[in-house]
């Protein structure tokens, strides 16, 4: 009976660790230190409180579960605190030089380099050249992310041409000229956190190496003895990649390569976006990273093989002395078990010490403490166990896509096992039991007890058991997998927006294939070189297999991500469906899935539309939506040669709204308004092209039916009315003109409200507007970012918005939006809104004063808060 109150409480106390932490992740603000200190010794104190109550009666269970929540709050907060550093606000956009060194292997882009750095001495950069010492202890946070960039040739965006730089190692010693900022990320709905990335990553700062002619080149002090492993990760990875790139004969093997560097060392900055897509759609991109399956397959196999050699030790006449005793003290379970789990810990750290291995080590740590210490625990208690432990590592693994996926297909396995149902949650020690899990057989028709019978018999008899064994090892997989596949898919559509169909028929090909002979090929040529050829042939047929698998029709269905309630609903209704229960249940749970089906996102009411002005950062991307259409109005910036608004931003947030774009307007040809376009048309191609470039653009083969804006254009989707003020037809503008001279000006109204989208015109294309009449809208999106060239007084004046949208970089280089046009929408009393500030803003026609702000909606202590711009 004490057990089992025991265990009740254990299981309440870990239930509620969890929900602990869940609580504090949403704070928007940190307490001081002090009061999280305050709080554990508070819950200390309770602890001690608690001991004499009766273990199984229901207020105990209760009590320890309030204070298993507090905790978990109290701790995490002081967690977070540990990680509150930031760099002095002053320091942001100084030039500074500094020395330290490379702490983890550099991300190779096409364009330079990407890694982190701990920096040891820093010194500001003044006005007259001279250079003032930082206090780092005060002033600066333990690690930040560089880039080091270079750009052979000319671009819209004007990107400086440099040379490229020279390779990084990773222990090396620098010094060089950088500039430095505090994180800050773009802030979309339901996009990519990147602030909450770089706070998991621990990394408290972001910046680029100076690189003009008037600044000291970077300059190579020492190689340092710090961190090794990342420079030998490096080193394979280089080897690896030039080695299969001299030895390939087809365009594919630098694609090969990247995919084996990402399995190695897990580098998947190597893997093609081309790659990657194929991956997504069908379902096995969790395969081609190091992920929790690989170091769970590389612990199995470790285990397995140690314990081999230790129990086949005793046969070869050892015994061991002292404390070590040999096989006759240690059970070779115990002994594979640990093994498994050391070599395991180091693989992860090889392959670069990722939060998902991290997770899936501390999982693995949890079940052989377990079984060494010989506890027998019901296998639900084991998995709340690992989630606690996990959290209490990692607390911010909670809000991670992985961290669901891997411990929801985790429990589905576990729960839908017999043999994990029992009290024992642990199988008991035996022959069977080399693997560090706690799903196996170890009854004597176990997998290999049938193995040992069938060596014994032989001729028609043995061939047949043969194939009857790996024909139910072969059901048992696909069954499996069926289960995983069902369980997963609302989370999958929750978390990405697109559900895989082909993704059981790839994962039970390449998961098997990926894991015991890609995987352990490709380690092997650590040591060999050669292998990695033998590698890439193996993985010749997969790519051919999941290219073909990813063209099917309906490969992958994607729909607009659901809410959290009924993500949840469908993944009741799910775990419904696999689990053992009687089938009047299960057919109970099938409407269950339906809601999250069907489900679509609102849209305005006919006659009514809306504004969600994207956070692309320096450029403009703005979706219009009506009852039945959809316009967008720019693509945003490009980013680098590999990257773009396209990908990073439009091409997720359109997907997670269900958004079909009836047309695609392009202002002018600025980059920073085109970046994105190729990918938004490539995934949108129902999708009409309206714009201003000139014919040739490379843009416009896309779309060969593409049309030209220019004043005059009217048309009326579902009760608003949309009209091209400018640009003027070609014969009325001189023959030459600048890309912001013809930039597509576009006014959408109803009788309720109504906004005016600007792209970059300057003030003498304002003034045109302004002759022809101009009528007063309630928003207007900021002519060239807030640009002192803009934004001229009559023009705000013909217009009195009440809102003005800036759609501009945090920091850009451009000082967009310029203080003194900052001060005139002010004097005018227009509300300006900053994408840097605001993240992503929402604006609808029924409501024409109000504006709601991502940022606000999804503010949380990691989240940098910051204050209007000053008039």
């Amino acid at each position: 009976m004490m057990a089992m109150a025991w265990a009740r409480i254990l299981g309440t106390g870990l239930l509620a660790w969890c929900l602990g932490v869940a609580l504090q992740l949403q704070q928007t603000m940190l307490w001081p230190a002090f009061i999280y200190g305050a709080g554990l010794l508070l819950a200390c104190l309770g602890a001690w409180a608690l001991r004499r109550l009766a273990w199984g009666h229901r207020a105990a269970v209760l009590a320890w579960g309030l204070l298993w929540a507090w905790a978990a709050f109290v701790v995490t907060g002081l967690h977070a605190q540990s990680r509150a550093v930031a760099m002095t606000p002053s320091l942001e956009g100084q030039d500074l030089d500094v020395v330290g060194v490379v702490q983890a292997m550099p991300q190779r882009q096409d364009l330079g380099w990407r890694f982190r750095f701990r920096i040891e001495q820093a010194w500001r950069l003044d006005a007259t050249g001279t250079l003032h010492p930082v206090d780092l202890s005060r002033d600066w946070p333990a690690q930040v992310y560089l880039g080091w960039y270079g750009q052979d040739g000319a671009h819209d965006s004007g990107w400086t041409l440099t040379a490229l730089p020279e390779p990084v190692q990773a222990g090396e010693r620098w010094r060089m000229r950088v500039r430095m900022k505090a994180p800050h990320g773009h802030m979309n709905p339901r996009g990519f956190d990147y602030e909450l990335w770089l706070w998991e990553q621990g990394i408290g700062a972001t910046g680029y190496v100076r690189t003009r002619a008037k600044d000291p080149p970077p300059l190579r002090l020492a190689s340092t003895q710090w961190h090794p492993i990342e420079r030998l990760r490096q080193t394979v990875r280089d080897r690896l990649l030039t080695h299969l790139a001299a030895a390939g004969t087809d365009a594919d093997a630098a694609k090969r390569a990247g995919v084996l560097a990402a399995l190695v060392v897990g580098d998947q900055a190597a893997i093609d976006r081309s790659d990657w897509d194929v991956f997504r759609a069908t379902g096995v991109a969790h395969l081609m990273s190091i992920s929790g399956l690989h170091v769970t397959m590389f612990a199995w196999l470790a285990s397995a093989c140690v314990g081999w050699a230790w129990r086949r030790s005793a046969v070869w006449t050892w015994r061991g002395t002292g404390w070590l005793g040999g096989p006759a003290r240690w059970p070779a379970v115990h002994v594979g078990a640990v093994s498994g789990l050391f070599l395991a810990a180091f693989y992860a750290v090889f392959s670069g010490w990722g939060l998902p291995a991290q997770r899936t080590l501390l999982m693995l740590l949890v079940v052989v403490v377990l079984r060494v210490s010989a506890r027998h625990w019901h296998g639900a208690l084991v998995w709340l166990t690992a989630c606690a432990v996990v959290l209490a590592w990692d607390p911010w693994a909670l809000l991670q896509p992985g961290f669901w996926l891997s411990f929801v297909a985790v429990g589905v396995l576990m729960a839908s096992d017999p043999q994990t149902r029992r009290p024992s949650g642990l199988a008991p020690e035996g022959d069977a039991g080399d693997a560090p899990t706690w799903r196996h057989d170890a009854s004597p028709e176990s997998f290999s007890h049938r193995i040992g019978a069938l060596r014994l018999s032989g001729g028609w008899a043995g061939c047949a058991g043969w194939w009857a064994l790996w024909g139910s090892q072969l059901g048992s997989l696909l069954k499996e997998q069926a289960k995983i596949t069902l369980a997963l898919a609302p989370l999958t559509l929750l978390f990405f927006g697109q559900v895989s169909v082909v993704g059981l028929l790839a994962n039970v090909l390449a998961i098997p294939w990926v894991t015991l002979v890609i995987t352990p090929l490709a380690m092997l040529g650590v040591l060999f070189s050669e292998v990695w050829e033998v590698a890439s042939w193996a993985l010749q047929p997969l790519s051919a297999l999941l290219n073909w698998l990813s063209a099917w029709p309906l490969a992958s269905v994607a729909t607009a991500m659901p809410p959290w309630g009924l993500a949840l609903l469908a993944l009741t209704g799910a775990l419904g469906l696999v689990l053992r229960m009687p089938m009047s249940w299960k057919l109970l749970c099938l409407p269950l899935l339906l809601p999250v089906l069907l489900w679509s996102p609102p849209r305005p009411e006919p006659g009514q539309f809306e504004l969600l002005a994207a956070d692309v950062g320096q450029g403009n991307a703005v979706l219009v939506r009506t009852a039945t259409h959809s316009l967008l109005y720019d693509a945003g910036p490009r980013y680098s040669a590999e990257s773009d608004a396209g990908h990073r931003v439009l091409v997720p947030l359109l997907a997670q709204m269900g958004e079909r774009l009836d047309v695609l307007m392009l202002s002018h040809r600025d980059s920073d308004h085109t970046g994105g376009a190729a990918a938004v048309l490539a995934m949108q191609k129902q999708a009409a092209l309206w714009s201003s470039l000139e014919d040739e653009h490379t843009l416009h083969s896309h779309r060969p039916g593409w049309t030209r804006c220019q004043a005059g254009q009217s048309w009326a989707w579902d009760g608003v009315r949309f009209e091209v003020l400018h640009p003027p037809p070609l014969a009325l503008l001189t023959p030459k003109p600048r890309p912001n001279e013809v930039s597509c000006v576009l006014r959408i109204s109803t009788p309720q409200g109504s906004a005016l989208l600007a792209g970059d015109i300057e003030a003498r294309q304002e003034m045109s507007l302004v002759d022809l009449g101009l009528s007063p809208v309630d928003v207007l999106l900021a002519p060239h970012h807030g640009s002192k060239t803009s934004s001229s007084q009559p023009f705000l004046q013909a217009l009195q918005p009440r809102i003005a949208l800036v759609q501009a970089g945090y920091r850009n280089r451009f000082g967009h939006p310029a203080p003194e046009v900052v001060a005139r929408y002010v004097g005018q009393g227009t509300q300006l809104v900053e994408s840097t500030r605001c993240g992503a803003a929402t604006w609808r026609s029924q409501a024409p004063s109000q504006v709601h702000c991502e940022r606000d909606e999804r503010q949380r202590y990691w989240h940098r808060s910051l204050a209007p711009s000053p008039p």
